[in-house]
Order: C-alpha cells, then sequence, then structure tokens
C-alpha cells in the first residue's frame, strides 16, 4: 500500500454535492486534492437521499430569486440569492449535464422535463424521477474518484482543526494511528448538516453536525442556526400519536408529489391547505408542515393522496417504496420530519469562513440564500453553486500546507464509549424533539439550553479521557445542539422556520385567510 501523504493543497472533508464540488474546482485550477469522508458511500451522504431535483431558472434569474426570498419570508440575503441564480445555469450546464452526463427525465418532445415544487411559481426544476440525488452522486463519485488530482479516503472522520496564530492547517483525524494530521493549504468542510440531533430525519445517522461544531469549537463564526426546516410530508409509520416525535422507520415523499396534483387531507378527508396559506398544498414549507401537524393534531391523522396523479408511472421509485413499506393504496400517511438546517458556519461568497484558510460549503455552511426557511430544490444547487467557488479560491488563494503541531489524543477504548454515545444522543434527541422542534415556546427554549449545557459538560468529561468516534459524534451534537438552542432563546422574532408559541395561554399566531396569490 502506497504511503498516504500528511499534507495537500486542498482539504475536503465531506463526500456530498457540495464536497465534491469543491474538489472538482480544486483540481481543475491546479491544486493537489484529498477528500476525506466517514459517510459510507454513497448513501451516508445526504445527497443520495434527495428527492426532488435540482433548481434551475431556465433562463430567469430574477423569478427564481422573487421565489427564494419569498419563501425565506424576507430574510434572504438578496446578494447571495444573486450569486445563486446568477451561476445557476452554467454550474448545472457545466457540471451535471456536460461533465457528467446527468440523464435528467424528458419531455416525449425530447426537451427537459421541469417539475415545479412548492412556493416555486415556475415549472424549473430538472429531476430523475424523485430520486435525483442518487443519480447525481454517485457518477459524480465515480469521476472524482478517478480524477488524478484528486484522492479519495474513505471511513475516515475528522475530529477536530488544526488550528495555529488564527489560521486553520488542516484536519486532524481518526485514520491509524489515531489521531492522524492532514494538513492543508486551505481546508474545505462540506459536512452536511443536523439530522441525527432529532429523533426522525430525512438526513442520514452521520448528520451530526460535525463541520459546525468543529469550526464553532476552532472560532469560528455561525449564523441562523435557529432556522431547522422541518418538511412536510415524510411517511408516518404510526409509531407515536405526537407528530415529530418517535419512530425511525420514515422516508420523505417529495414535493414533486404535490408540485403535481397530490393533495393533502386531513382524518375527515378534508383537503385543508388553502385554510392556511393561499398557495394551499405548494405554500412554503414551514407554512406546510406546520399545517400538517395542526390538522394532526385536530383530526388525528393526515395523509397525502397521490390518487390525483399518475403515482406509479410517475413517481416508480417512491410507489416502491411504498409499497415496501405496506402501503399500496392512494392514501399515504404522512407528519412532519427534521429535514435541513437553514443556518451553519457564516460564509462569504466564496465560501470563506470567519478563519483563515478555512471554507464551508453546502448544509453545514450558512450562506444566507436561505434565510428562515429554504426554498424546494435549492439545497443541490447551493452545495454546486458554492462548492464549486470555494473550491477554486481555495486552490487559487490557499497557502503551502504548513506542519503544525497537532493535540494529543487519549487511547482508544471503543466499547465503554459506544455505550455512553448511545444513552447520550437519545436524551439529546428527546431534548431536540420536545422543544427544539417544529414549534417553540421560549420558556422551553431557555430548558433546553439548561439541558444541553448539562450534556455537553458530561460529553466533555468522557472525550478528554477517552478516543472514540461515537464520541466525538455526540460531542459535535452536543455542541451544534447548544448552538441552536442559543441561537433560538436570543431570536425573540417568529418566523420562518424558527415559530414561536406561548404554552402557557396556548396562543399562537392564526392562519393567514385564504387569498389569491
Amino acid at each position: 500500500m502506497t504511503e498516504r501523504s500528511d499534507a495537500t493543497d486542498v482539504l475536503v472533508v465531506g463526500s456530498g454535492i457540495a464536497g465534491c464540488s469543491a474538489a472538482l474546482a480544486a483540481a481543475r485550477a491546479g491544486a493537489d486534492v484529498v477528500l476525506i469522508t466517514k459517510a459510507e458511500r454513497p448513501d451516508g451522504a445526504s445527497t443520495d437521499w434527495a428527492q426532488g431535483g435540482i433548481s434551475t431558472t431556465r433562463g430567469d434569474p430574477e423569478s427564481l430569486k422573487a421565489d427564494v426570498l419569498e419563501a425565506s419570508d424576507g430574510t434572504a440575503d438578496p446578494e447571495a440569492v444573486d450569486v445563486l441564480v446568477e451561476n445557476a445555469d452554467d454550474a448545472v450546464e457545466d457540471v451535471l449535464v456536460d461533465t457528467l452526463g446527468i440523464d435528467f427525465d424528458e419531455t416525449d418532445e425530447g426537451g427537459f422535463d421541469y417539475a415545479r415544487e412548492a412556493a416555486h411559481s415556475e415549472h424549473r426544476i430538472l429531476h430523475v424521477d424523485a430520486a435525483t440525488g442518487t443519480h447525481i452522486l454517485r457518477p459524480f463519485l465515480n469521476y472524482v474518484d478517478d480524477h488524478q488530482r484528486i484522492e479519495v479516503r474513505q471511513d475516515v472522520a475528522a475530529l477536530e482543526l488544526l488550528t495555529h496564530e488564527g489560521r486553520v492547517h488542516g484536519v486532524l483525524t481518526d485514520e491509524e494511528p489515531t489521531g492522524r494530521p492532514v494538513f492543508a493549504g486551505a481546508t474545505v468542510l462540506a459536512t452536511g448538516g443536523v439530522g441525527a440531533l432529532y429523533s426522525r430525519s430525512t438526513n442520514p445517522d452521520d448528520a451530526t453536525g460535525d463541520g459546525i461544531a468543529m469550526a464553532a469549537l476552532a472560532g469560528a463564526d455561525v449564523a441562523d442556526l435557529e432556522y431547522v426546516q422541518f418538511h412536510p410530508t415524510a411517511y408516518d409509520p404510526g409509531q407515536s400519536d405526537r407528530g415529530v416525535d418517535g419512530g425511525d422507520d420514515t422516508f420523505l415523499l417529495s414535493e414533486a408529489l404535490r408540485g403535481e396534483g397530490a393533495v393533502l387531507r386531513n382524518a375527515d378527508g378534508e383537503a385543508f391547505a388553502t385554510d392556511y396559506h393561499p398557495r394551499g398544498d405548494l405554500a412554503p414549507r414551514d407554512v406546510v408542515a406546520r399545517a400538517v401537524a395542526a390538522e394532526r393534531e385536530r383530526t388525528g391523522g393526515v395523509v397525502l393522496d397521490v390518487g390525483p396523479i399518475e403515482f406509479a408511472s410517475e413517481f416508480p421509485s417512491l410507489a416502491e417504496t411504498c409499497r415496501d413499506h405496506g402501503v399500496d393504496g392512494d392514501q399515504i400517511p404522512v407528519a412532519p420530519c427534521e429535514h435541513f438546517l437553514c443556518g451553519g458556519i457564516d460564509v462569504d461568497e466564496e465560501g470563506r469562513t470567519s478563519l483563515d484558510r478555512l471554507y464551508a460549503v453546502g448544509e453545514c455552511a450558512r450562506t444566507g440564500v436561505h434565510g428562515a426557511n429554504r426554498l424546494a430544490s435549492t439545497s443541490l444547487l447551493e452545495g454546486l453553486v458554492w462548492g464549486l467557488r470555494a473550491g477554486e479560491d481555495a486552490a487559487t488563494n490557499g497557502a503551502e500546507p504548513e506542519r503544525v503541531e497537532a493535540p494529543a489524543l487519549s487511547n482508544r477504548d471503543p466499547e465503554l464509549p459506544e455505550r455512553f454515545a448511545a444513552e447520550k444522543f437519545v436524551r439529546l434527541q428527546r431534548t431536540m424533539d420536545e422543544y427544539l422542534g417544529l414549534r417553540r415556546d421560549p420558556d422551553e427554549i431557555a430548558r433546553a439550553s439548561a439541558v444541553l449545557r448539562r450534556l455537553k459538560g458530561e460529553v466533555d468529561a468522557y472525550v478528554r479521557t477517552r478516543t472514540a468516534r461515537d464520541l466525538y459524534e455526540l460531542r459535535n451534537a452536543s455542541v451544534t445542539a447548544l448552538l441552536i438552542a442559543r441561537a433560538a432563546s436570543e431570536n425573540r422574532e417568529s418566523i420562518g422556520c424558527h415559530y414561536l408559541v406561548d404554552e402557557s395561554t396556548d396562543a399562537e399566531p392564526k392562519p393567514p385567510a385564504a387569498t389569491d396569490p
């Protein structure tokens, strides 16, 4: 086996669309790249789980910009949205169509079969069935694997950022021997989201907030962490009567279903979505998710009625998944489920963080595009656009890698940390589900902060004496959860995904009257 180098021009941590894009752009710019990933490829990356598609502008960037801003309730950064929409079509054409040759679905006439999803005013979303992420990521990973300037290291977790004199010089990994450093002229974090902080999520189990925690512990700025988006239509396995709590046997039901005409109905058979928003089933995600939760509580359940569409022929992979879960009819039981973190490590238009030589892209980054609520099918696009920009900037403006002193880690003791981590993860998830979910009460946010502070203290004491990936994931999850709680406590405005109610008076904003959009 060839001895692996401990230094590289650009280090990428993560193997989703954002990480692959950053690695590709850096390599194109002439840099030597090492990409490390702890995820079991390919389905350990959230990209592989993405269903609906990737948005384009279809030549009308101003229209897409307007939809992004509206979905965010006016909180998205207009300049960041400009970066997204102005680079969207070129990035999709260059990487996905020309380089990877993705076979997006086409119409009978041979043109792209553009779909429409919630809060989009136009049909502009490229897709492959309802499994777009899978059809993008797997050829992307193969392409990166074969690139002569990119070295991919699998089953390698980043444990700590290596910092010295205000700069980031790479990461400490759990690669044997434990505590092996990888030094880099620039480091790009593309570590995904925070789904594992909740008991039910559309994310893979590896989504433990690693990049956010490592960056924050190193002193990087974070922002908008209170905006945790819940998808309104995840399959409800019937294991809980409390909406978003309990049970892990779930899967996402893409908004593309509603875009084609599927209808949300409560247990009384009523189509209720227009009672909550003029756009009805295609309202912004945060609105629909709360509407689904409210109707489940009021009537006892909600289903997605796929009878109005050609479900089996238009969405064969989803239809098969439903059959595998015992759902053969048109009525698919659904409930809201944690889906996406709109905030993260604060970055500029090139993906640069507040720390020198550190970049962040994808779901772990806060670009400003999403604000308080993300527009459907913009996550893959944001990862692609910012991944390309960050990778090129890292290769062009990075420094020579420097070997700095790496922290010493304690001895490995795999059995005890695994038991400890499992127990504490359950406690963390219960806290997040109960106090930092779809609807939040300020007093309960404060209670969550207190619980999470104690949990983090227990975890920190354990990490100091033992080294194991499970422990570092738990540490990262507890740090990120505490940051979410702090951000939620500091934001007294009920907006987007951060929806405040006063449980003591049972008061919450009434849904708007249904008017023309």
